[in-house]
């Protein structure tokens, strides 16, 4: 039975905000609010803990996660950021985009593309991601709350409890958060490019199917 957190979504409650990272810490799967989306996360290095959300979400090994990250001091820890990238990860964070970088050796292989060594990295423009990353000390492991034949994640924290309380730890409820995808930019070569648009806008940067 998972247990319910409410929590303010613009005064969070920083004694609520240290029972979930307590949770996970102590190898929970939560789900929380991001500026997208509600999510699933984990401890980045608790391989139960991703394996039950990879049984939640019915998806396989090759599926890849996103590292939620506090600031760009965290990304440059787990991602390969040089002058150009800094400036462009400046900015666009916090906000909607997904940034998928070449991984560093912080960053456990089982969690990195299989070929390209790559990592997504995203840093969420929500305060009360922000203070769970924040009281973490460190990025959790995340993946869009989307559960098996649908297209989008649940918004009602009511219906995450209702459908996920005996697999799930906690649930931070901060209200209803309509489902918006991010925007993914990859950077793997020499310049980015958006090989999804959602819900950031960066309008400088080129599309893939637009080129």
């Amino acid at each position: 039975m998972s247990q319910h957190f409410y929590i303010h979504p613009d005064n969070p409650q920083q004694r609520l905000i240290k029972h979930v990272v307590d949770i996970v810490k102590s190898g929970g799967v939560i789900a929380y609010p991001t500026d997208s989306s509600y999510a699933l996360a984990c401890h980045l290095g608790d391989k139960q803990a991703i394996d039950r959300i990879r049984q939640i979400r019915q998806i396989d090994d090759k599926h890849n996660f996103t590292l939620m990250c506090r600031d760009l001091a965290d990304i440059s820890n787990y991602a390969q950021v040089n002058n150009d990238t800094y400036r462009l990860l400046k900015s666009l964070t916090p906000g909607a985009f997904t940034f998928v970088l070449k991984a560093t050796k912080e960053v456990p292989r089982r969690l990195q593309h299989p070929k390209r060594k790559t990592v997504g990295i995203r840093v969420p423009d929500n305060i009360v991601a922000q203070q769970i990353l924040e009281e973490l000390g460190e990025p959790m492991l995340t993946s869009t709350l989307i559960l098996p034949d649908e297209d989008e994640a649940l918004a009602d924290p009511y219906d995450i409890d209702e459908r996920l309380e005996n697999v799930l730890d906690a649930v931070v409820d901060v209200g209803v958060i309509p489902y918006k995808p991010t925007t993914i930019v990859v950077w793997d070569n020499d310049y980015p490019e958006i090989v999804r648009q959602g819900k950031g806008k960066a309008d400088f940067i080129a599309q893939k199917d637009k080129q």
